[in-house]
């Protein structure tokens, strides 16, 4: 039996949780997700907890246990609590601005890029030099501060671009003089 997959999830008070055969929708004081599960797996709605099993052992099932379980927690931790990602930008002129719904880079091309946000995702800047990314879903913050980093990733000589706030960059030697 899967560790995680077995656990139960809890629902805190304030969170609506409704069961649609394969579709759940959880609703909560951050917002609202609803996510469609593979046919497989059963979800329960037992008291305040979330209970998923699998029919059989299957490698597939036992595979898509622990998934649908961490996936559920994500939808009540995301309209409870929320999440966020830390980015920051590091290089002499780089910055970044929000202006209204847009995110404004300088990040040394000849043009600032500009960056629309997405429902359901609101992105801070606090100082030039750091982005937060907040949101209900964590895939969607994944993925917004992901396509935020690729607009300028950082490189391993001068460490220079956007990275990951905690985020380890690998240095390499520089051109070797005689």
């Amino acid at each position: 039996m899967s560790r995680i997959g077995r656990m139960p999830v809890e629902i805190p008070a304030g969170v609506d949780v409704k069961i649609n055969g394969q579709e759940v929708t959880v609703k909560g004081p951050k917002g609202t997700l609803v996510e469609t599960f593979h046919s497989n797996m059963v979800i329960k709605k037992e008291g305040n907890t979330l209970v998923v099993t699998r029919p059989n052992d299957e490698k597939t099932n036992r595979a898509l246990h622990g998934l649908t379980r961490s996936l559920l927690s994500n939808m009540v931790t995301g309209v409870t609590q929320g999440f966020e990602k830390h980015l920051e930008i590091v290089g002499v002129g780089f910055r970044a601005q929000k202006q209204g719904k847009k995110l404004v880079l300088t990040l040394g091309y000849s043009h600032p890029v500009e960056m629309e946000e997405p429902a359901g995702i609101t992105i801070e800047v606090p100082s030039p030099d750091k982005i937060i990314v907040k949101g209900a879903d964590k895939q969607a913050v994944g993925e917004v501060a992901a396509k935020i980093r690729m607009k300028r990733p950082p490189e391993p000589y001068k460490g220079k671009g956007i990275k990951y706030a905690g985020e380890v960059i690998i240095r390499k030697e520089g051109k070797a003089g005689k």
